[in-house]
């Protein structure tokens, strides 16, 4: 284990090796080890001069992708001790210091920024997830109703779910009534973040809301012509001419 600890520490890991094992060697007889973590994900290890530490979780979340492609396609070498089979844990782990007030249910890395820091998706339990990165700063974190305006995807997150989170919004306010069939963020100012909303019954709305989702004012798609191009998921009649 010593070995492997040594490895880590010389790829700026940042991880307390609890259990190692020997993989194997290359052609090249580079030595191969598994290593796993006293928090957070494991590594595999490629005692290479410099040396290269795989996070589990991306060699898992690659692995997922090309069985999706070919369920008979060769993977790679993934992690397979049984302490790092741990990704949900690891996952959740990452919700709460990033803040999300949800339940975890899924989770994934689903990319990389520029300068290669890793973007996660969270799937929560009945309501919107989100997209989520490790900044010098802290977390950040990006709900998927702006994930899509940003032509992502989030795998975790249903439209009912995001009908849900809308419609937690809404107590107190002129649409509490409204059961939230679809929703959509059309866009943000100074003023707030606009999402429209389409009921079950009746007359969709526009919300504005703060950044906390508080929601600040409603305006119902009969009168919401004007904001940001108006309602796109409800249908209004035109109004009315008066009968000379």
């Amino acid at each position: 284990m010593a070995a492997a600890q040594g490895f880590l520490a010389a790829a700026n890991k940042d991880c307390q090796a609890t259990e190692a094992k020997l993989l194997g060697q290359t052609a090249e007889k580079i030595s191969l080890y598994e290593a796993v973590c006293a928090t957070g994900p494991g590594y595999i290890i490629i005692g290479s001069t410099p040396p290269e530490a795989l996070d589990c979780l991306v060699l898992a979340s690659q692995a997922d992708k090309k069985r999706q492609a070919d369920p008979a396609a060769d993977v790679g070498t993934v992690c397979t001790l049984p302490a790092n089979d741990n990704a949900l844990a690891v996952f959740t782990a990452y919700a709460q210091e990033a803040g999300l007030p949800c339940q975890v249910d899924q989770g994934a890395v689903v990319g990389a920024t520029s300068d290669g820091t890793l973007v996660y998706e969270i799937g929560c339990v009945g309501v919107e997830g989100y997209h989520i990165q490790r900044s010098a700063s802290g977390w950040e974190k990006t709900e998927c109703l702006q994930v899509l305006v940003q032509n992502a995807t989030c795998a975790f997150t249903t439209p009912t779910e995001q009908a849900a989170t809308v419609k937690s919004w809404l107590a107190g306010t002129d649409a509490a009534a409204c059961d939230v069939q679809q929703v959509r963020l059309m866009g943000q100012n100074a003023n707030g973040r606009f999402y429209e909303a389409s009921c079950a019954a009746g007359d969709g709305f526009i919300a504005r809301t703060d950044a906390a989702h508080a929601v600040q004012q409603i305006y119902p798609c009969a009168v919401a012509e004007k904001i940001g191009g108006g309602c796109k998921l409800t249908t209004t009649p035109p109004a009315e001419t008066p009968q000379a």
